[in-house]
């Protein structure tokens, strides 16, 4: 893969010595990703992304039963073999073990991260990164109020320039994150429709427009709904074809609609700074509910009651954070051992 570089504003420069190796593991699902290459990209370090497809038999399998956790996966058919990296980050149930027995078959030297509970091998990680609602904790876990994610002013403003035909929608814009139906959270095309309905009626009661986008889990039917739904008014509706203008909404929106289901796409909103309105669904849990709850409190979102509202807070730095903590571990890391080969050299 291509070696990416960090986007993040403010990012200390490394200092003069060979940058470090960095591997970014996920298993291509968008929000698996964006949490993965946030991090990397927070660091400030070079890195080189893996996407991992699962061989079989170990496809067939838990990961917690794979003896082989190497040979369990590949990135493009090819195994993970050596060099090994200096610093290996994993989000998702299928890159933790891959972590773990990176870092073993390194000798220790490969410092391995994981975002979000492994629930496995947790007290073989270096850092742990994961959101308060999960409720983990240690002495090597890191909490984050939400999900680590890409959203930075920077890029914000490089992905509006790449579609400069929405200058030209009328304010305000409204952005909306459609969800779907998930192990806790339904969405039928029922209240997609009422949802849809919605948007129609505040576009058509106070001008503007809407900027709209659907996720995997939003379906065909439900993207043909929206569309239905919103003909004939300033709509702008991706359905997962073309460059994806995600980015670009966020940055165009004067206010967001996110979805209750996604914790990655409020996390997202929330780093706007912008008023982020959740649509509520049938379902949640307690995790869910933890997350919401937290985030209200703080001021950055408010459920959704029909009508727009207009409020102002401080974007969450979770992100940064995050990295800024992850740089600064792997940098003290290579100074130990750079000091401990001077010394046997």
């Amino acid at each position: 893969m291509v070696a990416l570089s960090a986007v993040l504003d403010g990012i200390p420069a490394v200092p003069d010595l060979p940058a470090p190796l960095v591997w970014v593991l996920h298993d291509g699902k968008a929000g698996m990703a964006s949490q993965a290459l946030g991090l990397a990209e927070a660091t400030g370090f070079p890195f080189v992304e893996k996407r991992l497809s699962v061989r079989r038999p170990w496809a067939w399998l838990p990961p917690q039963l794979w003896l082989a956790p190497l040979r369990a996966v590949s990135e493009a058919g090819i195994a993970l073999a050596p060099p090994w990296p200096d610093l290996v980050i994993g989000c998702g149930r299928h890159t933790a073990m891959p972590a773990l027995a990176i870092r073993r078959a390194s000798g220790g030297h490969s410092f391995a991260t994981q975002i979000q509970d492994p629930r496995v091998g947790r007290g073989e990680f270096d850092l742990l990164f994961v959101p308060e609602h999960d409720r983990l904790r240690g002495p090597r876990i890191h909490v984050t109020r939400g999900a680590i994610h890409r959203v930075t002013p920077a890029r914000l403003a490089e992905e509006l320039r790449r579609f400069p035909a929405l200058a030209g929608l009328p304010r305000p814009i409204l952005g909306v994150l459609i969800g779907g139906s998930n192990r806790s959270y339904r969405l039928g095309l029922d209240r997609l429709a009422t949802i849809a309905d919605t948007i129609a009626g505040i576009l058509r009661a106070g001008g503007g427009s809407a900027v709209v986008t659907a996720s995997r889990r939003t379906g065909a039917e439900g993207v043909a709904l929206l569309r239905q739904r919103l003909a004939g008014l300033p709509a702008e509706i991706w359905e997962g074809t073309g460059d994806n203008p995600y980015y670009a909404y966020l940055a165009i929106a004067d206010a967001v609609l996110v979805t209750a289901d996604s914790v990655s796409m409020v996390s997202e909103a929330a780093a706007t700074g912008k008023p982020v309105h959740i649509l509520e669904l049938a379902g949640g849990d307690a995790k869910f509910a933890r997350f919401h709850k937290a985030m209200r409190d703080a001021g950055i979102t408010r459920p959704f009651a029909g009508r727009l509202e207009s409020w102002s807070y401080v974007p969450p730095d979770d992100t940064a954070r995050a990295g800024a903590l992850l740089r600064d571990s792997v940098l003290a890391r290579l100074d130990q051992s750079r000091l401990a080969q001077r010394r046997h050299g």
